[in-house]
């Protein structure tokens, strides 16, 4: 007897070719947005297993992160001195809103362009996954929940009135950038891995991996109790960590943590082909340990994991490490990686 599937398991996409007239206001917003993970017009370069993957050097990373996430904080420090007011939590929730949005979209259309420059991992084998027709308003929905709900929380816990962007810690910003990352992947890796261990569980995640080759708009194609703990559970267990060890972790420390996670949340899912890993003070360490994070592990962790499967990290591959879950890599192998002819991470 055959099972019929659900049609809301459906990874069909075919919006992009259909009559704009039927167009609702969710499929516009990623015209209008021009965040499409694709040119519908351009072709993708193709590439065998074998072939050099560009390496994309840490320091082009942390040049794009530092200098997008510092912008709101320069605004912000700019109105301090020139009104002698700072902003209260409302005005900061709007600025550093605004400033997720902006930077996470500029970040889709960078991706975008060196995916036509690079082609995709397994790239000659399948295409990307385009946004489903059955999930066009469910990921407008998850980018704008993460893009709102993680500064409203950031604000809500972290924000004092009294503390302008001058009373930011910077002789402990990056160490807290490094451990933020490692922190959150300990918190992740468990909560990630619970979720494909236990059938109770597992219902709950199973919608993300209904994607096996996945693009970033789909970072956060995930039910509603896996979207809640993306967005705020495991960032909240997090911060209130970082804070129980004695790291004075304030609002813009927190901050700056957020674009480097979600820097790597959108790059992890963009199945690019090229060997980084997402950038972190501590990735010399992380590193020795043969434990430093690759865009190819997660993409395998979608590819060729369902309920059962490996590479449980988004950070890194430390916890994956120590506790034997790590899958071997195919197309980012150290044979592989063209170390000399590197692929800066473009800053526009």
């Amino acid at each position: 007897m055959t099972t019929e599937r659900n049609p809301k398991d459906s990874m069909k996409s075919t919006w992009r070719l259909q009559d704009r007239s039927g167009w609702t206001f969710h499929h516009w917003f990623y015209e209008v947005l021009g965040i499409h993970p694709e040119h519908l017009d351009a072709d993708v370069p193709v590439h065998v297993k074998e072939d050099a993957v560009p390496y994309v050097p840490d320091w082009s990373m942390h040049r794009w992160v530092l200098t997008h996430a510092v912008i709101p904080i320069l605004l912000q420090h700019a109105f301090v001195q020139y009104t002698g007011h700072n902003l209260g939590p409302i005005g900061a929730f709007i600025l550093y809103s605004m400033a997720f949005k902006a930077i996470a979209i500029h970040e889709l259309h960078v991706l975008r362009r060196l995916g036509h420059t690079h082609g995709f991992l397994d790239g000659d084998k399948h295409a990307r996954d385009g946004v489903p027709d059955v999930g066009v308003a469910k990921v407008v929905r998850s980018l704008m929940s993460t893009s709102t709900f993680r500064p409203m929380f950031t604000v809500f816990f972290a924000y004092r009135t009294a503390e302008a962007p001058s009373s930011m810690s910077f002789a402990w910003l990056p160490l807290e950038i490094g451990l933020y990352g490692i922190i959150l992947d300990f918190w992740f890796y468990w909560y990630h891995r619970v979720m494909h261990d236990f059938d109770g569980l597992w219902k709950y995640h199973r919608t993300h991996h209904l994607t096996k080759h996945p693009n970033p708009l789909l970072t956060l194609y995930a039910d509603t109790e896996q979207e809640f703990f993306d967005i705020a559970g495991i960032p909240l267990m997090t911060y209130f960590t970082m804070r129980l060890m004695g790291m004075p972790i304030g609002f813009y420390e927190w901050w700056i943590c957020h674009q480097y996670v979600v820097f790597a949340e959108l790059a992890g899912h963009s199945g690019l082909r090229v060997h980084a890993s997402p950038p972190s003070t501590l990735s010399w360490l992380l590193r020795w340990f043969d434990a430093e994070l690759v865009i190819e592990d997660h993409d395998l962790h979608h590819r060729k994991g369902w309920k059962k499967s490996h590479n449980y990290g988004k950070q890194t591959r430390l916890w994956d490490r120590i506790f034997g879950t790590c899958c071997d890599r195919i197309e980012s192998v150290s044979a592989n990686v063209d170390y000399v002819n590197q692929s800066p991470m473009p800053l526009y």
